[in-house]
């Protein structure tokens, strides 16, 4: 099967500015490249700041391609993660067929950077978007886009703006299965059977497989959420089966099979890779894997929860750095990231490292744990005795990829050797 393929990134060409957040005053007026070229360290930089570890991330990259390999099924990880072109060609290189991505606005950004393979994890009702689809299938050729569909409304509000336009190919749509309390997705395999009738009915559309999102029914690895996965997933296995012998799939091309976000992909292994043959394609996609967590994926990933396989296959590849600004009473210090720099969706940030300055050596904090965060600040309790002081740099672990990514345009990436390790990228991100 022919893989995606990414053009070279042209970020290293964008002059720099200090409009641009947490970038050096140094760094003005040049472009990422000439930045590049004078060797900064995390020194560098001032706080707060997000870094990536080039070290974790290829250690991520490769746990994962194994694994995928290992269990039959192909990836095409989430973009939204991490909304970086420069990651995107990263995970291409390392195995992935196709990038997914969420929106109309995300799409664009992939399909003008070169990936020509992608799964659009939504419907695509817009009628500008679809316009602006339909044009861009007959300019490229080789550009492959995949939607989803969850009812005949949705094939109805596709088919009204596609068939009076001059398609140069069916556009590829996925009949999407939900379940009861979950997120979009037909309620039941009977009524997703009728909207791969309504696809299939179409001059504009074609069926090219099921799809869904285990991730809304459960947020946690007990038995008890993993069996409601397992059952979910069943359930889709039995709708692809269904369109099977209804004869709803076209007599050529892929027939993609597709489920799993960053927790649950071992589930979707399990159950979904024994319809992987002949022209069955079985995709996960996963997305936060490649920079992982400090917090909500670490506690829940299969790496984790499978025997050997442990979490250590993936690491935390992401962490912020922030200075403490104020210790206003005892047992407490406030340090300068707050919510416009940190996620705190999915667990508020960990205290991990403190040090003098950024760039010196730094040492473990202990008894710390950050309680809150505002807008621009972090509280941090520590022990009434503690001596940490005003101007001491804080190293964060961070919980959820996907809303750290988004606070930062820029992001350096750090090669990990020594306490003032070098940037080797500036990592562009386009949220």
């Amino acid at each position: 099967m022919m893989r995606s393929t990414a053009t070279p990134q042209g970020h290293h060409d964008e002059r720099l500015s200090e409009l641009d957040k947490a970038l050096p005053a140094a760094a003005d007026g040049l472009t990422t490249a000439e930045f590049l070229a004078t060797g900064p360290r995390l020194s560098s930089f001032a706080t707060p700041v997000l870094t990536l570890d080039d070290a974790a991330i290829d250690q991520n990259l490769a746990a994962m391609a194994a694994w995928c390999e290992s269990h039959g099924v192909e990836l095409a990880p989430h973009g939204k993660t991490t909304m970086s072109p420069t990651m995107w060609e990263r995970q291409i290189r390392a195995g992935a067929s196709a990038i997914t991505l969420a929106t109309f606005s995300q799409l664009r950004v992939a399909v003008h950077f070169g990936i020509r393979r992608i799964q659009l994890a939504n419907a695509l009702v817009d009628p500008t978007a679809l316009r602006w689809l339909a044009q861009e299938m007959a300019d490229r050729p080789e550009l492959e886009v995949l939607v989803w569909a969850d009812s005949s409304a949705t094939v109805d509000a596709m088919v009204a703006t596609l068939a009076g336009l001059p398609m140069p190919r069916p556009l590829p749509v996925l009949v999407e299965l939900g379940a009861s309390g979950g997120r979009t997705g037909a309620r039941s395999v009977e009524e997703a059977a009728v909207v791969g009738e309504r696809i299939a009915a179409s001059d504009v559309l074609r069926v090219a497989g099921v799809c869904g999102y285990e991730g809304a029914l459960a947020h946690d690895g007990s038995e008890q959420s993993l069996s409601r996965v397992r059952g979910y997933l069943q359930e889709m296995a039995r709708l692809h089966r269904l369109l099977e012998t209804q004869g709803l799939y076209p007599d050529d091309g892929d027939i993609c099979v597709t489920a799993g976000g960053s927790a649950y992909f071992d589930v979707v292994a399990e159950v979904l890779a024994p319809l992987a043959t002949g022209r069955v394609r079985v995709v996960v996609r996963a997305g936060a894997y490649v920079i992982h967590d400090d917090g909500f994926y670490t506690g829940i990933t299969p790496f984790g929860r499978a025997p050997g396989e442990p979490t250590h296959r993936l690491r935390s590849a992401m962490h912020a750095w922030a200075r403490v600004v104020s210790r206003p009473e005892p047992g407490l210090a406030l340090l300068d990231a707050g919510k416009r720099d940190v996620p705190f969706d999915e667990g508020l940030p960990t205290p991990q490292l403190v040090a003098d300055q950024l760039g010196s050596p730094a040492r473990p904090l202990t008894d710390a744990q950050i309680t809150a965060v505002n807008d621009q600040h972090a509280f941090l309790t520590i022990p009434p005795d503690s001596d940490l002081r005003v101007g001491d740099v804080v190293r964060l672990g961070l919980s959820h990829p996907c809303t750290a990514f988004d606070k930062w345009r820029w992001i350096p990436l750090l090669d990990g050797n020594g306490d003032d390790p070098h940037v080797v990228d500036l990592i562009r991100t386009y949220f």
